[in-house]
């Protein structure tokens, strides 16, 4: 799990950099595609974290909620990644 987390502050540590760097490409006055290819990767790269995060949530916190047989806490659960999945379509 260290090993895990590790891997995805990496890949922020990453990102961060790229951001920095279209950062500077824009105040280069760099060419406007280079700099909204580079927003792409940027976007994919983040996207890659989030569903890691999203399988880790789901393997750990909601497999807890189920297994738990509580079911206060597996609506609560439920409900949580209902509410993610809505404010992302929006």
């Amino acid at each position: 799990m260290a090993q895990d987390r590790q891997a995805k502050i990496n890949r922020l540590n990453r990102i961060a950099g790229q951001v920095r760097g279209v950062a500077q490409m824009i105040e280069q006055d760099r060419y406007c595609i280079d700099i909204l290819h580079q927003i792409q990767a940027i976007r994919s790269a983040l996207a890659k974290v989030e569903s890691q995060v999203l399988k880790d949530h789901a393997a750990c916190c909601v497999a807890e909620a189920i297994a738990s047989g509580d079911p206060t806490e597996q609506r609560e659960k439920f409900e949580e990644l209902v509410d993610l999945v809505e404010r992302t379509r929006r």
